[in-house]
């Protein structure tokens, strides 16, 4: 099978396909045979190493994570016994350390199934982007009728958390991106008001948006955006931190909590280990929103396995509109 690895930290050429022998599943585990590869932006991060600052330093050779979609093709010891010839050929969704590849193993407990009528751009925002989104606003503890703001609202997580916001029952929801055509396609998928941070006066635009503060703020970008938009909390406002894409991890002075405000991190990983069943929960409520048409994935590109290193120029452009999708 054709896999992707790299074998020196640098720009996305690094990346290189490789033949390798097809995994076999442990216990508790599956092979899928994947149909498409949900491509993240962390890992342009990890590809670049010790440059990316000292959270995002990962061993060589690297892997790259992502969301595959695909057919069970084997089960590992265990499985077949728990579920008797219930999972071959069955369509799933997993999230995977080492995703670009033609067939990957996956543990049982986390699949999400995938029903026939979801196209593979929603199929995968089902285990992680849309239930990172999800659970983020969960973490917010929003309540109907407040007033969310959503930072890097025209990604695959952010355009996501702006149409989940409504449907949660915001009363208003203000979106943040940069440039025309991602203000254009954040309020397409539902923003109230869309706001453009790379102008420096984005904090004022806001406050004009929602002159008695915003209740929620889901940030995936840490650094200034985050500290700037804590003056924009209402009080007893929450940010959700759930990344920190611009690599900038500044510290939160206390005496800007002091005013009724709050800032809670969220990682899909924390939410499944601190309760399981959930986490599972979002993952079946998102696809039955997405089955049920209030919720939709825009697929900024469909790119061969073969050229990851397209995938990973996007991201570092801040080029796409929704998700990138690798095809094995």
């Amino acid at each position: 099978m054709r896999r992707v690895r790299y074998y020196t930290y640098g720009d996305p050429e690094v990346l290189t396909v490789e033949d390798a022998d097809i995994p076999e599943p442990g216990p508790g585990q599956v092979l899928v045979r994947a149909t498409a590869i949900g491509a993240n932006f962390v890992d342009t991060r990890l590809r670049r190493g010790p440059a990316s600052g000292p959270i995002f330093a990962r061993p060589l050779p690297g892997k790259l994570t992502g969301d595959v979609v695909g057919t069970v093709e084997a089960v590992g010891p265990g499985v077949a016994a728990e579920t008797p010839a219930g999972l071959l050929g069955r369509r799933v969704a997993t999230l995977s350390e080492d995703a670009f590849a033609e067939y990957v193993v996956a543990d049982v407990d986390w699949l999400a199934e995938v029903p026939e009528a979801l196209d593979e751009g929603a199929a995968s925002m089902l285990p992680v982007g849309g239930a990172t989104a999800l659970g983020a606003l969960r973490a917010g503890r929003l309540v109907p009728g407040e007033t969310v703001l959503v930072h890097a609202a025209a990604g695959g997580i952010g355009h996501l958390a702006v149409q989940l916001a409504k449907v949660l029952g915001a009363g208003r929801v203000i979106a943040t991106a940069a440039g025309p055509a991602k203000l254009a396609f954040a309020l397409d998928h539902g923003a109230d008001v869309a706001i453009d941070y790379s102008e420096d006066d984005w904090p004022d635009q806001v406050r004009r948006a929602a002159p008695g503060g915003v209740d929620v703020i889901l940030d995936s970008i840490g650094g200034q955006t985050l500290l700037r938009g804590l003056d924009l909390q209402a009080p007893w406002g929450r940010t959700v931190l759930y990344g920190v894409a611009s690599g900038d991890f500044s510290a939160i002075p206390v005496t800007s909590l002091f005013t009724l405000r709050s800032v809670v991190g969220f990682s899909l990983l924390a939410w499944r280990a601190a309760d399981a069943e959930a986490a599972r929960r979002d993952v079946a409520d998102l696809t039955e929103h997405f089955a049920a048409g209030r919720l939709r994935t825009t697929v900024h590109a469909r790119l061969p396995l073969d050229d990851p290193a397209a995938a990973h120029r996007m991201f570092e452009d801040r080029a796409h509109l929704g998700r990138i999708l690798l095809l094995p």
